[in-house]
C-alpha cells in the first residue's frame, strides 16, 4: 500500500509573508532546511509527496494568476533540482467564508486517496496551521505541525492531540520522525470462509481488541498482546456454523503476515527463545524470524477441546503463523493440566515474540546479509 505526505506550501515549504500572498519572485523564500531534509525524505522513504495548498481568491482581482504562477513554478523547479518531485499539486482557490469542501481541512480535492491502494493510517499531513491537523484527522492520517508550540493549546482545545504526531519548527525533526520506522501493519484476509482484519503495532504497550467468536482463542490472543507487549486488534467473522478450523487457521495466517510486514527489513531485531513455567506445566518456545518457515511441535493434549477450541488446532495455529511470518518455531510443553499447558505455550510464545522483535540497534542480525 502507498503512503503519502500531504504537504502544505506557504509556511511549510516556503516562508509566508505578512500579506499571505507570494505574488512575486522577490517574495519567494524557502523554509530553512527544507531542501536538505525533504530531499533525504524523498530519497530514503517510500512516501509519495503531494502538495495541498489554499490560495485565497487565486484568479480574482485580489490575487491575479499572472502574479502567482511565476513564483510557484520557480519553487517547483528549485525542488526538482534538489531531487524533490511532487506527484501531484492540489490548489484550492476559494475564500475561507465560502466553506467549500475542497478547501482544507475539507477532503474533496483528495478523494482519490481514499482508495484501498493507499495506506492513510501511516500517511502524514505536514503544515503550519490547525487546519492541517484537522485535514489529517479528516483523512485518517497523522499530522505534523510546523509551529513553535504557540498552537498547542488550540490543538488540545479541538481534541486534535491524537492526530498531531509532532510539533516543531525543524525539518530535521520531521525527517527523524519519518525515518524512525513505525513497525505497524494491517492485514485484511477475505475468503469464502472467513473475513479477518488484523492491526498490529510491534512497539505497543500490550493493548488488545480481540473478537474471533471463540472465547478461549480470544483469551490466548490477548495473552500474546499483553505478554508480548504488542498492540493487537483482531476482528474475525468465520464460518463457525461449520466448525472452528477455518477461523483459527486463517487468523494465524493473517497474524503471521502482519508480523512479517511490521518487521520490515528486520534491522536491529533480536533472535531469542523463552521458557516459562505455569503451575504443573513447563513451556519452551524459540523463534527465529530468519525467513525460513519451520515448526517443531512437541506438545500432546489428552482433551479434545479447551473451551470451544479443538486441541488439534493448536498445532495448525502455530504452523500457519510460521508459514506466513517466515519464522522458525520450536515449541515444547509438558504438564498435566491441559488448560495450563496451552496457556503456558501462548505466554512463552508472547515472551519470545517480545524478545525477538525488540530493537537493539540498526544492524541486520545475520552474517548472510539478508533475513
Amino acid at each position: 500500500m502507498k503512503k503519502v505526505l500531504f504537504i502544505d506550501r506557504d509556511g511549510t515549504l516556503i516562508i509566508e509573508p505578512p500579506d499571505e500572498q507570494i505574488d512575486s519572485l522577490e517574495k519567494l523564500e524557502f523554509y530553512p532546511g527544507v531542501f536538505q531534509w525533504l530531499a533525504r525524505i524523498a530519497n530514503e522513504t517510500d512516501f509519495e509527496l503531494v502538495m495541498v495548498t489554499n490560495q485565497d481568491g487565486l484568479g480574482t482581482d485580489r490575487f491575479p494568476e499572472n502574479t502567482f504562477w511565476p513564483a510557484h513554478q520557480k519553487m517547483i523547479k528549485a525542488f526538482e533540482n534538489e531531487g524533490i518531485s511532487f506527484r501531484k499539486v492540489f490548489i484550492d482557490r476559494s475564500f475561507p467564508h465560502e466553506n467549500k469542501p475542497t478547501r482544507k481541512p475539507g477532503t474533496a480535492m483528495l478523494t482519490e486517496y481514499f482508495a484501498k491502494e493507499y495506506d492513510l493510517t501511516n500517511s502524514y499531513v505536514i503544515g503550519d496551521r490547525i487546519t492541517d491537523i484537522q485535514l489529517a484527522k479528516n483523512l485518517g492520517c497523522k499530522g505534523i505541525l510546523i509551529n513553535s508550540g504557540s498552537l498547542s493549546e488550540k490543538v488540545r482545545e479541538q481534541n486534535l492531540e491524537t492526530y498531531c504526531a509532532l510539533t516543531s519548527l525543524s525539518w530535521e525533526d520531521i525527517y527523524k520522525l519519518l525515518t524512525s520506522r513505525q513497525r505497524v501493519a494491517s492485514v485484511n484476509r477475505k475468503t469464502k470462509e472467513t473475513d479477518i482484519l488484523i492491526r498490529l503495532d510491534l512497539d505497543g504497550t500490550g493493548k488488545s481488541n480481540i473478537s474471533t467468536g471463540l472465547g478461549f482463542f480470544d483469551h490466548m490472543l490477548d495473552q500474546l498482546a499483553r505478554h508480548g507487549n504488542v498492540d493487537l486488534d483482531v476482528q474475525v467473522k468465520g464460518d463457525l456454523h461449520i466448525d472452528e478450523h477455518h477461523t483459527i487457521e486463517d487468523t494465524a495466517l493473517a497474524l503471521g503476515e502482519a508480523f512479517l510486514k511490521a518487521l520490515g527489513d528486520k534491522r536491529g531485531i533480536g533472535r531469542y527463545g523463552f521458557t516459562l513455567p505455569m503451575d504443573d506445566c513447563l513451556a519452551q518456545v524459540a523463534i527465529d524470524f530468519g525467513g525460513r518457515p519451520w515448526l517443531v511441535w512437541e506438545a500432546d493434549f489428552k482433551r479434545e477441546k479447551i473451551g470451544e477450541m479443538p486441541t488439534e488446532m493448536f498445532y495448525h495455529f502455530f504452523k500457519s503463523f510460521s508459514d506466513t511470518s517466515k519464522s522458525n518455531l520450536n515449541i515444547k510443553a509438558e504438564g498435566t493440566n491441559e488448560h495450563h499447558k496451552i496457556e503456558s505455550i501462548f505466554k512463552a510464545f508472547a515472551k519470545t515474540i517480545r524478545m525477538a522483535v525488540k530493537k537493539e540497534g540498526n544492524e541486520l542480525p545475520s552474517t548472510k546479509g539478508t533475513l
